[in-house]
């Protein structure tokens, strides 16, 4: 399971270039997905075909379950929208949102997680802050979500084509350097399904791996300042 950290709004150019590099480096004989939100495929299906067909799934449980079980490589980006669109001023840091699903599923399945950091995707829209929790006060006041379908987030971001976005819709990526590496391996001590359900052990799991993954977020934008 290779986990990153999602950056770029909803173009995610940092998952189409970890995915380019995973094939230019690594060959493409081993069959690699990347889980892309369900939402895509209702809000912008013109973008999910071109997803689907650099290796994207629709991010479901059962769609992780059937890729490790034919030994696939699986990249997932535990921080979803939230992460994807967090404020600039927040794009060297490591944002699960809390998400230990991944862990479970590493737990259960037996998979190392392999850590995948990336700088520079970003900067290709500027985030300047998220109204959702405004939005939703509007909403449960009456005001319909957008297509009926919650956003989860509703951020306001400087980028092209719309100059100042507004909400959770696609952009043209501005032109910019992207570095990503991919870290060592980590395994933890105990695996099965009874480790997946103890709290307690996953929590210890998810801060493992979030700590790690900062660090080499830290070290990687410090050497490419």
């Amino acid at each position: 399971m290779i986990i990153g950290s999602h950056n770029g709004g909803l173009t995610s150019p940092d998952m189409f270039m970890a995915i380019y590099d995973w094939f230019r480096h690594l060959g493409t004989e081993r069959p690699t997905y990347a889980l892309t939100h369900p939402n895509l495929w209702k809000l912008a299906p013109f973008l999910a075909e071109p997803a689907v067909k650099c290796g994207s799934l629709q991010a479901t449980a059962e769609m992780a379950i059937k890729a490790l079980q034919k030994d696939a490589a699986l990249l997932i980006y535990p921080g979803g929208l939230k992460d994807v669109f967090r404020p600039y001023s927040q794009r060297n840091k490591i944002r699960f949102e809390g998400n230990a699903e991944f862990i479970k599923l590493a737990l259960r399945n037996e998979a190392p997680i392999v850590p995948l950091i990336s700088t520079g995707a970003h900067e290709t829209l500027i985030v300047l802050t998220d109204l959702y929790d405004q939005v939703r006060q509007l909403h449960e006041a009456g005001l319909p979500w957008p297509f009926g379908i919650d956003p989860e987030v509703f951020p306001i971001y400087l980028g092209l084509p719309w100059g100042l976005g507004v909400g959770p819709v696609p952009n043209i990526p501005l032109p910019v350097s992207m570095h990503i590496r991919l870290g060592k391996p980590i395994r933890f001590e105990h695996y099965g399904e009874e480790a997946s359900k103890d709290k307690d052990y996953v929590l210890i799991c998810y801060d493992q791996v979030h700590n790690q993954m900062q660090n080499e977020l830290d070290t990687l934008t410090e050497n490419n300042r």
